[in-house]
């Protein structure tokens, strides 16, 4: 077992004070032979699983503060996604590096991405694995609202529609729960608002006009896992090792039933989906009467 420590109080020295502390680790990403780990404070660091030594940091001045990693695996590329000391700590800015050229410790010769974005609060930059994405939010294109989900009371949960321009409270109601029921999930899917509870239906509730659709307990059990269609405006939802894609009249649309998931416990990352989200792929189990493979990719 090897130890890396992201803490040098030499080579942090260039930072700001604040970032030349010590913290803990939010987040590990391993890329090929290379592991980054990157602090709370917002210093990342770059290792090497061969030579199990610091290759460098990835803070490229002193002012920059790394909110988060993503490995993308279709280039060999780290994005980093860094506010600045300078800009107050407000923009966020996306930076794309070949781990190649971090592997020979130039973290500096990456480059810049989406440049012609306003990404500054409340924007945020999401990245989805599944599907191979990157989705941006720029509070200039957004419809202008957001909801608010407060913690739960005895029978009921508040929620808030706000203007994200002002603050300003444009709407404000209460979800009615069973009070001696646990929630099983909420999920937010644009204006729409998923709830569960254990032992009852699915709700699904437009927040645009209170309507609720419900869905029987019986056709709708409580899933491990969800991956949201954007394009298709679908859910699809993973329990054991089976697939189902709803829509939002609470209707199943398919089930897979062809389609047996390699394990019970579903890792979304272990799912690949197209960008058009008309092809799944998958590690399935296979039909127990072909000889050939005791497992396989299926799509």
């Amino acid at each position: 077992m090897e130890e890396f420590d992201t803490y040098d109080p030499k080579e942090n020295s260039s930072l700001l004070p604040y970032l030349r502390k010590r913290s803990e680790i939010i987040e590990i990403v391993g890329a090929r032979d290379i592991i980054f780990a990157l602090s709370q404070l917002g210093v990342c660091a770059a290792f090497s699983r061969v030579t199990n030594q610091r290759i460098c940091f990835l803070n490229g001045s002193p002012d920059e503060v790394i909110r988060s990693l993503f490995y993308n695996k279709n280039n060999d590329s780290l994005i980093t996604v860094s506010v600045y000391g300078s800009e107050n700590f407000s923009a966020l800015r996306c930076r794309t590096t070949r781990i190649e050229y971090i592997r020979r410790g130039k973290p500096d010769a990456g480059f810049p991405l989406f440049e012609t974005e306003s990404l500054r609060w409340p924007g945020f930059v999401e990245f989805d694995d599944v599907n191979g994405k990157v989705l941006t939010y720029s509070a200039q294109d957004s419809p202008g609202i957001m909801l608010l989900i407060y913690s739960r009371k005895k029978g009921y949960i508040p929620l808030e529609i706000l203007s994200i321009e002002d603050g300003k409270r444009l709407k404000s109601f209460r979800h009615l729960l069973h009070r001696n029921k646990k929630i099983d999930f909420i999920e937010q899917f644009n204006e729409k608002l998923l709830v569960k509870q254990d032992g009852e239906n699915l709700q699904i509730l437009d927040v645009t006009n209170s309507k609720i659709t419900e869905v029987s307990s019986n056709e709708f059990v409580t899933p491990s896992a969800f991956i949201f269609l954007y394009e298709m405006q679908l859910f699809l939802t993973f329990r054991n090792r089976s697939v189902s894609v709803w829509n939002f009249r609470g209707e199943l649309v398919t089930s897979f039933e062809d389609h047996l998931l390699w394990h019970p416990d579903c890792n979304t990352n272990s799912i690949y989906i197209t960008s058009n989200q008309d092809l799944i792929i998958s590690y399935c189990k296979a039909e127990p009467d072909d000889p050939s493979s005791e497992d396989n990719v299926t799509y």
